[in-house]
């Protein structure tokens, strides 16, 4: 196999190798992008083409961009108005030449190896095999890992499935086929339209699950970032996304069994619930709680009693404030991949898998025409 040295970042081109496009929507991104870029560009798979869409940046972006681009010549910048994460994707998914399109968002990280572990898992798999991702890491404003999000992993047709789990759970873990990507028709750009962007994301995911199989990469490999402003942090359009593209997705598959369309709105309405308590938005909140009493009533009891026990606390003057000291936290590291621990599931959540398992196997055996 011929091949030629990039002395320069430690790397090695495989000629042979296929092509794989990183597509990353950047929209006022000039305290991150630099950083994420160094992600991308550091990755141990360099045959790479790294598709920055300027998605109407006001600040320095896409200067940075260019000033990167000018020592890495795989770094291409377009630019284009204002209008929003999907269809900055969408366009660099259009513009993007390679077999496989990977999406970073313009504030996250990669660790180095991620591109090379999905390209050799998916490549070795069939057609029928669309898509492949990886777990992550929260991080904050500063690299440093705030949490860990989940330990379930699933593999294969897992459509039923990621409606409960959503698995992926970022924008930053995909690594799909291209012709797949402008199949399934993009990510959908009518949640920012609507006021509701955010979980374009898990659209395109679920798409993608009801036609495809989808492998996985069973360790942290994305540092998933957090912070007041960015867009996950707009907690009230997250809940009413996730809600919407849920609703969505069981329309378009109706042959789904009425066991697996409960559990997957029961698990967005938790979801939904919650960030609309970040959120400070108590109307909606209760209206969820309303909608959930009938099938998850201890759900539903949980949240009232807690609300009663902190007004009584309140009440009688016993409830205290404490003080401690910021935790220690480690930095996302771009060299070191941690053990991923087991997840934390109850009996309960383990007899939810089993039987959406089920649904999953008979769905893939017995596709809907």
């Amino acid at each position: 196999m011929a091949s030629c040295s990039a002395e320069d970042r430690g790397e090695t081109v495989h000629l042979s190798a296929p092509l794989v496009s990183v597509v990353v929507p950047a929209f006022n991104a000039s305290p991150y992008i630099e950083r994420t870029l160094r992600s991308a560009v550091q990755q141990t798979y360099a045959n790479l083409e790294i598709i920055v869409v300027n998605d109407g940046s006001t600040d320095d972006t896409a200067r940075l961009v260019e000033k990167m681009a000018a020592v890495d010549p795989r770094i291409r910048l377009l630019s284009t108005s204002n209008r929003g994460v999907a269809a900055a994707r969408n366009t660099g998914i259009e513009a993007s030449s390679g077999l496989y399109v990977a999406f970073l968002d313009a504030d996250d990280l990669w660790h180095r190896t991620k591109i090379e572990k999905q390209v050799n898992a998916l490549h070795r798999l069939s057609q029928d095999w669309a898509a492949v991702y990886v777990l992550h890491h929260i991080i904050n404003r500063d690299d440093e890992i705030v949490c860990s999000y989940g330990s379930h992993v699933a593999r294969g047709y897992i459509y039923a499935r990621h409606l409960t789990f959503k698995y992926v759970a970022n924008g930053s873990a995909l690594l799909v086929r291209r012709e797949v990507a402008l199949e399934i028709g993009g990510f959908d750009s009518s949640y920012a339209s609507a006021g509701i962007g955010g979980c374009e994301d898990l659209d395109f995911e679920l798409r993608l699950a009801a036609r495809y199989l989808i492998e996985v990469i069973p360790e942290r490999l994305v540092g998933y970032r957090q912070y007041p402003g960015n867009m996950s942090s707009n907690h009230l359009q997250m809940g009413k996304g996730a809600l919407e593209v849920v609703k969505r997705s069981l329309a378009a598959n109706h042959h789904l069994p009425h066991y697996a369309a409960r559990s997957a709105m029961n698990a967005t309405r938790k979801y939904a619930y919650w960030q609309f308590r970040r959120a400070k938005c108590s109307s909606l909140s209760v209206m969820l709680l309303w909608s959930m009493l009938r099938t998850e009533p201890f759900f539903v009891v949980q949240r009232i009693l807690q609300k009663g026990l902190r007004w009584l606390q309140q009440e009688s003057g016993s409830a205290t404030i404490q003080y401690s000291d910021p935790p220690v936290r480690s930095k996302f590291d771009l060299q070191i991949i941690p053990q991923v621990e087991p997840p934390d599931e109850s009996r309960r959540s383990r007899r939810n898998l089993v039987r959406l398992a089920a649904v999953d196997a008979k769905l893939n055996l017995f596709p809907e025409p």
